[in-house]
C-alpha cells in the first residue's frame, strides 16, 4: 500500500514538473488531471495556435495492478525517463502505448 501511494505522488510530481515549461508557440498551457480512485492521470495541452484550438492529451499514466502504464507519452524527453530518475524500478514501468513484442526490448515490464 505505501508503494501505491508513493506511486501516485511520483506520478503527480513528475506531471507537475511538466507544467512549468513554457510552450514556444502560440497561447497554449499545460493542465494536469488526477483521478486518484481510478489511479489515472493526465497531462493535457490547452489553448490556441494559430487562431485554431488546441485540446489534447500530452500524457496519460494509469496505475494497474501495482505498476504504471504509460498509455500515452507526447512529452519531448520521454515520462518513462522522468519516472526513473524519481526512483520507480524498471519493472513497475509499461510503455502501454506499445506493442507487447515491442516492450519486450525496452527493459520495462511487458505487462
Amino acid at each position: 500500500m505505501d508503494s501505491l501511494i508513493n506511486y501516485r505522488q511520483l506520478v503527480k510530481n513528475a506531471l507537475r514538473k511538466l507544467t512549468e515549461i513554457p510552450y514556444a508557440h502560440g497561447e497554449i498551457h499545460f493542465e494536469t488531471i488526477f483521478d486518484s480512485e481510478a489511479d489515472r492521470y493526465m497531462l493535457m495541452v490547452l489553448g490556441r495556435r494559430n487562431k485554431k484550438r488546441v485540446h489534447s492529451c500530452l500524457a496519460h499514466i494509469d496505475i494497474i495492478d501495482g505498476k504504471l502504464w504509460i498509455q500515452r507519452d507526447g512529452t519531448e524527453h520521454g515520462i518513462a525517463k522522468e519516472l526513473l530518475d524519481a526512483g520507480i524500478p524498471k519493472d513497475h514501468i509499461v510503455l502501454g502505448y506499445r506493442t507487447p513484442e515491442i516492450r519486450k526490448q525496452t527493459g520495462l515490464a511487458v505487462s
